[in-house]
């Protein structure tokens, strides 16, 4: 297990988590004359996306966050994006945070089994980066504040070697292998079987520096080549054209981790492939202490650095349903089984009473209120175009 996998995790993550959120609020986008009070409007949609990227990237919880750790379990790292989301008005029921969370873990997934070298993940993130500049170009203080990281990571991950950057990868994919939640805009891509697992390609470019298959070489015992052999491979493939620009501005070449919703496709999850994998991931959830004492330290570390702004004055916070009706919501929260919900984290370290005083402080400032019935129908047409997800 690598110990620099946390930052690449966390970033990529929020970054899906940032472009489904984006084309939902553009979706339901209303000019600020017309819109009544409960609809969403372009300044809100921007207002949401400045609190939460300036949340994610606040500069202590980046400190935190780049330090070297393993990973946690899911239901950790379920409740930092939990807090994260809600660092605006926006407001998600559970059945919605569990849909998009789902998202985006099989969003990342998919970008991690496909990429062409263990040391391409990195410019995955930095797709994702670009992105999130973009949603900002007019806030220069989160401009910054993005930039910044990208410099930590050039700093931290520039110079590892092809094998750290493979120990990264191996640590990625254990982490998604128990999920295998089928998402409609992959099932039409055909880059997704019906039972939840994706199709790897024979075709493309292969990895930059290597060659096409097709050619065996032998050499003697003294390193001279002695003799070729082709063979047919079953394949499409090409030579790269170039590198991916690892650098703050230039061209990534790959496309991974670039906005797969910036065309407005309906994407819808299911659920029925989970049951299979019930076993294994129910395992890691029942078993005794699910989030032993550096679980709690990290939570409180992690959650102790960010920033979360509550809605000033008398404006309640708006909810945000990524359902067609308030009814789908309520089914999918009821059908969807007690082993795959996050709803719940119980911390078994109650030997150390000092940190579970310090993380009850923490979670309470991040306890967000029911907000009043009147306000609960801002954003249901928005996240009725969610349920596209």
């Amino acid at each position: 297990m690598s110990l620099r996998t946390l930052p690449l995790l966390f970033l990529n993550l929020g970054g899906e988590m940032l472009y489904i959120l984006d084309q939902r609020l553009r979706a339901q986008n209303i000019p600020a004359d017309k819109a009544r009070k409960d609809e969403w409007t372009e300044v809100d949609r921007k207002r949401v996306l400045n609190d939460i990227i300036s949340t994610m990237f606040n500069r202590k919880f980046m400190e935190e966050l780049f330090k070297p750790q393993e990973l946690y379990s899911k239901k950790a790292l379920r409740t930092v994006y939990d807090r994260l989301a809600h660092a605006s008005i926006m407001r998600l029921n559970q059945a919605s945070m569990d849909k998009l969370y789902d998202l985006m873990t099989m969003a990342f997934k998919y970008q991690v089994l496909l990429c062409p070298r263990p040391k391409d993940v990195l410019l995955v993130t930095f797709n994702h980066l670009d992105a999130i500049k973009g949603f900002i170009q007019d806030s220069p203080a989160i401009l910054q504040q993005v930039e910044e990281t990208f410099q930590q990571l050039t700093d931290r991950y520039g110079g590892l070697s092809d094998g750290e950057f493979q120990l990264i990868r191996q640590t990625l994919l254990i982490f998604f292998q128990d999920l295998h939640i089928r998402v409609s805009i992959f099932l039409k891509d055909k880059v997704q079987n019906s039972n939840g697992r994706f199709v790897l390609p024979v075709s493309g470019p292969v990895p930059w520096g290597t060659e096409v298959p097709g050619l065996i070489r032998i050499f003697t015992d003294k390193g001279k080549e002695a003799k070729k052999v082709e063979f047919k491979h079953g394949g499409h493939y090409v030579t790269a054209p170039k590198e991916g620009s690892f650098e703050l501005y230039g061209d990534r070449v790959l496309k991974l981790g670039t906005n797969m919703y910036s065309m407005n496709r309906p994407v819808e999850t299911h659920m029925s492939g989970a049951s299979k994998n019930l076993a294994s991931r129910t395992q890691e959830i029942i078993a005794p202490n699910p989030l032993a004492k550096e679980e709690l330290n990290f939570l409180a570390r992690l959650m102790g650095g960010m920033e979360i702004k509550k809605p000033s004055g008398p404006e309640p916070g708006f909810r945000l349903n990524l359902f067609t009706t308030d009814e789908e919501e309520e089914q999918a929260a009821l059908t969807r089984p007690e082993e795959l919900s996050y709803e719940v984290i119980n911390i078994q370290a109650t030997q150390d009473q000092q940190r579970n005083k310090e993380l009850a402080r923490i979670m309470g400032e991040f306890e967000v209120t029911e907000q009043p019935k009147q306000s609960a129908s801002k954003g249901d047409d928005l996240l009725a175009m969610m349920d596209g997800f």
